[in-house]
């Protein structure tokens, strides 16, 4: 076993001053848990068979697999690990363990050994890529949506589905890049604690948001001489952003039902807020451009009838907000997770 400092989320483990820290408070664990936690640290990923826990922790010592078993136990209960949902010690029944979160190895001669084996920039570039493609697959989805209810009720019903499909599509992979490259900066923190995905999902919803307003702004005042000022921008962006790093957080180390799951939680959380709190998702934007353009074929009367208003008002935009939240967030966290499972 190489000595070595070990980091993984908020917790370091340094071989050779045998200490094991949590955001820098050392946690509690005698020496032969030590050596097990270390000995699943060494090959994260990899199985580690109950031979060796047996020659490399008991080094021969004959004790029963109860001991085993009880150590592992204590392991969760230090880490805040679950054995039914883990995020760091995954149990493989009949043969050992792994360790399954992302891993840094720090001050030894051998590689890094990582979600990222050469480091945080391939994580924070697949993660950038998997939100894209979450994203433009959420996107297409409300495209759709939207796309059928408003091409239900005038002509060029198929023109304006594949229309309003394109669009939400390309607007879902850009808003899934941008925030999954904000979460996949928090690779690059010393420590990883929830705030830093939280944060960098904010500053990327943030700045993708800021952008698409400031370009659609001026897109429509140069082509039609006006556009719809209350349109969905930077502050939606910024609670949906920090909505899904939130849920990666709450979705690491599991599966991608469990990110999907996750991610539509918190996604619906913040598609409910941002109309509430007097701002715009999708739905809303469109429902202004409408009225803000007459001779638009675009008309989201029939889910507000549907809903009980006669326009698109505050129910409705807070109803299909979290609809959107919803399928936003499925998305991108689960393709991150995937990503991330792919990663390791």
């Amino acid at each position: 076993m190489d000595p070595g400092t070990f980091t993984f989320e908020e917790f370091s483990l340094d071989h050779g001053d045998r200490r094991l820290c949590r955001a820098g408070e050392p946690v509690e664990i005698s020496n032969r848990y030590f050596d097990a936690l270390a000995l699943l640290l060494s090959e994260p990923g990899k199985l580690v068979s109950k031979d060796r826990f047996m020659d490399e922790v008991w080094r021969g010592i004959p004790v029963t697999d109860e001991a085993l078993t009880q150590c592992i136990k204590t392991l969760r209960r230090q880490l805040g690990d679950d054995a039914a949902s883990p995020r760091f010690i995954e149990t493989v029944p009949k043969h050992g363990y792994r360790f399954i979160a992302p891993v840094m190895r720090l001050g030894s001669a051998a590689e890094t050994r990582s979600a990222a084996a050469s480091g945080p920039w391939p994580a924070f570039w697949l993660t950038g890529a998997a939100g894209a493609v979450g994203g433009g697959l959420a996107g297409l989805l409300g495209g759709f949506l939207y796309g059928f209810a408003a091409s239900a009720q005038g002509m060029g019903a198929t023109t304006l589905l594949l229309v309003l499909m394109a669009l939400t599509a390309g607007l879902g992979l850009i808003g899934g890049a941008g925030v999954g490259l904000g979460i996949g900066a928090a690779a690059f923190a010393p420590i990883q604690r929830w705030q830093w995905p939280v944060l960098g999902g904010l500053a990327g919803g943030f700045v993708v948001g800021a952008l698409a307003k400031l370009l659609g702004l001026d897109a429509f005042n140069l082509l039609f001489g006006h556009a719809p000022r209350d349109m969905t921008g930077a502050s939606e962006g910024a609670l949906l952003g920090a909505a899904i790093g939130f849920g990666t957080w709450l979705a690491r180390g599991g599966t991608p039902l469990r990110g999907i799951a996750c991610g539509a939680l918190t996604g619906a959380v913040a598609g409910l807020l941002i109309p509430m709190l007097g701002g715009h998702m999708l739905g809303g934007s469109l429902d202004l451009l409408a009225r803000q353009f007459p001779d638009s074929h675009v008309r989201l009367d029939s889910i507000a009838h549907l809903l009980g208003e006669s326009g698109f008002g505050r129910v409705s935009q807070t109803v299909t907000g979290a609809i959107e939240g919803t399928v936003f967030g499925a998305g991108v966290v689960g393709a991150l997770t995937i990503g991330r499972r792919y990663l390791r």
